[in-house]
């Protein structure tokens, strides 16, 4: 399950979690109380014995190690080698991230995004991502899941192939923003199948996403099939807790 509004802290997740008997919480970092440097660890831990769940991690969506600004860029890559110590003292073996496009220009006919217009500064900063991302991992067993969004740019797709070169990176299939661009991601990630290892789940109507699984037009037992072939991870990503409980109705019904 992911961080829940409606549940004021971890502890409250995770036993609702428990209640539901799901496998573990994503923490979202876009939070104020899960900032890296306000994580009580050893509570931590204490939490994820105490109802037999464990966690993933959702990366900040603002994280964006290629900024322009070097202060925000250098400050984003600190702080993943930051979530990477979290995470080897939580045992988490996934962190969730979106790839940023960064700003744009609209121009009376297109929208020119400033990373296509200086790609090779681009790549050499998602270079220098990967490489710090590896050397903080180590020989951990963490992964660096990859999101879809919004569909791929070109650049975009340039820097998801130049991570998924380390063994390190990995990537998440979003069902329902894919559902909702059309389905355009979905030749892209299952061209590289073989690095599928997360998924978010969630129903969607047209552009209307992050519904429970149920209310909406996408097929499920579809990419249910591909998870399990695939052995991955999967977070109900609905936002609300009768959405949870609802996808969890609807899945038992697929499996049954």
């Amino acid at each position: 399950m992911p961080t829940l509004i409606e549940l004021s802290d971890v502890e409250s997740a995770a036993l609702f979690a428990h209640t539901c008997g799901l496998d573990f919480v994503e923490l979202n970092m876009n939070l104020p109380y899960l900032q890296v440097d306000t994580w009580n660890i050893a509570e931590l831990q204490k939490i994820s014995r105490k109802y037999g769940v464990y966690y993933t991690i959702h990366l900040d969506e603002n994280l964006d190690p290629c900024d322009f600004n070097p202060y925000i860029g250098d400050g984003y890559i600190r702080t993943i080698e930051d979530v990477i110590r979290a995470a080897k003292e939580l045992d988490v073996h996934i962190l969730n991230m979106h790839l940023s496009r960064g700003v744009h220009f609209t121009l009376p006919d297109r929208k020119v995004y400033l990373y296509a217009e200086h790609v090779d500064r681009y790549m050499k900063r998602m270079r220098l991502f990967k490489s710090v991302c590896e050397d903080a991992i180590g020989s951990a067993d963490i992964e660096i899941c990859v999101e879809n969004t919004d569909g791929y740019t070109p650049f975009q797709l340039g820097a998801l192939d130049t991570l998924l070169e380390s063994e390190r990176f990995a990537l998440t299939f979003d069902i329902g923003h894919n559902h909702s661009i059309g389905g355009g991601d979905e030749a892209v990630i299952l061209a590289r199948n073989a690095k599928l290892k997360h998924f978010h789940f969630h129903d969607a109507v047209g552009k209307k996403n992050h519904l429970a699984l149920g209310d909406g037009e996408i097929d499920i037992g579809k990419y249910l099939e591909i998870a399990n072939g695939n052995q991955a991870r999967v977070v109900l990503e609905t936002k609300t807790v009768d959405g949870i409980l609802r996808s969890i109705d609807c899945l038992n019904a697929l499996v049954d």
